[in-house]
């Protein structure tokens, strides 16, 4: 793979080409193989995301108007994605009318960044205002200000989850690339990281999802669970964080995180990360358990280059490298373009779609973007900015 080269001719076309809707405003992500539309609803998950990677890929990869042109499309449609009460919905027709909406926050995270990085290709302040309320709604509801419906019963189990204090830590690290609003963003992502690393997510053996309000472990199988793939993005995200912050003790952390998780992970006579495993080797429920999905490559290889930059462990990049050239050979389509999504356990491809309403143009973009600059830098800190 050469990332800068196959960002800019094949995975950013590809979706350039094929997905953003100049008619209604907005990207359309249910594309089969060659990127033909195969349905209309829009994820609003990925009116975000799609708007912080073309204004990411404008802002670091090159400054071509028909990133910025396809970002502004996407912004345009942000306000049809949003309900009367600030809260976005989770999936509209294409033309923004609402078909639902879900008690998670991550639309709105998502819009978040997708403005915040808009907001530094264009300097516009009224892009930078929309961030920061798509930020606070979220951050209201990841604080509790804001009370949504609960997932589970709150008064039959003990339960917190790690994935919001990821996906903000994540946010908070966008929002604070910004210098006008440095000071906010940096104290929430402090504070994410802390909970992260010290909350009882953490152990000698793994990274969970889920553990009690006081950070126990839980012997069921959703507090067994491990996600390599979340696990993994939490672990770039983490050393990420401590090298901007010059925090040894997070990279440190960041460390054992790929050390405890790559074992789980990796399919040892196939190839690939799995996507779940039951940390004490118990059957797991996720019925898509052995399968390979693209996102969680696409987080290993970055967590294992950055870790092999800081480390200098060849252990790290002999990873590094096999996974590269698994995804090469089982999830590149060489002859429509971007990837494939999902993978049976024997790498055989399950489905030919390249986008649905989970996937769309984020997790692989990022990874070349992020990869493209690591290759110029040696580091991740200019990607960070």
């Amino acid at each position: 793979m050469d990332f800068r080269k196959d960002l800019v001719e094949n995975i950013l076309p590809f979706w350039l080409n094929n997905s953003i809707d100049y008619k209604n405003g907005g990207i359309y992500t249910c594309l089969d193989k060659d990127g033909n539309i195969y349905g209309t609803d829009k994820s609003v998950w990925f009116q975000g995301r799609a708007l912080w990677v073309f204004s990411k890929a404008y802002n670091l990869i090159d400054k071509n108007d028909e990133y910025l042109k396809a970002a502004k499309c996407i912004y345009s449609f942000l306000p049809k994605c949003t309900d009367t009460d600030g809260r976005m919905f989770f999936t509209v027709t294409e033309d923004g009318r609402e078909l639902q909406k879900r008690r998670y926050y991550f639309s709105e995270t998502f819009a978040a960044i997708g403005c915040a990085e808009l907001y530094k290709a264009t300097g516009d302040k009224s892009v930078l205002e929309t961030a920061e309320k798509y930020f606070n709604v979220a951050y209201e509801c990841f604080t509790g200000v804001r009370k949504n419906p609960p997932k589970i019963n709150p008064d039959n189990i003990d339960s917190k989850a790690l994935s919001p204090v990821m996906i903000m830590l994540a946010t908070s690290q966008v929002m604070r690339s910004i210098p006008e609003v440095y000071d906010k963003y940096n104290k929430i992502c402090g504070e994410c990281l802390a909970e992260i690393l010290n909350g009882g997510y953490l152990t000698e053996k793994a990274l969970l999802e889920s553990v009690t309000k006081k950070g126990e472990f839980v012997n069921s199988p959703n507090g067994r669970i491990v996600n390599p793939g979340l696990s993994l993005e939490a672990a770039w995200f983490i050393m990420a964080e401590g090298l901007v912050t010059g925090n040894a003790d997070a990279v440190e952390k960041a460390k054992h995180i790929i050390d405890i998780t790559l074992p789980l992970g990796i399919d040892k006579k196939h190839g690939g990360i799995i996507a779940f495993t039951d940390l004490e080797g118990k059957p797991p429920v996720q019925l898509e358990w052995d399968m390979k999905l693209w996102w969680p490559q696409c987080e290993a290889m970055i967590a294992l280059r950055l870790a092999y930059i800081h480390f200098k462990d060849e252990k790290y990049n002999e990873l590094y490298n096999e996974i590269k050239e698994y995804c090469d050979k089982y999830f590149c389509d060489n002859e429509s373009g971007e990837w494939y999504g999902y993978l049976h356990y024997d790498n055989t491809v399950s489905t030919t779609l390249k986008g649905n309403i989970f996937k769309g143009p984020f997790h692989i973009p990022r990874l070349y973007m992020i990869m493209a600059s690591m290759d110029e830098t040696n580091d991740i800190l200019e990607y960070m900015k």
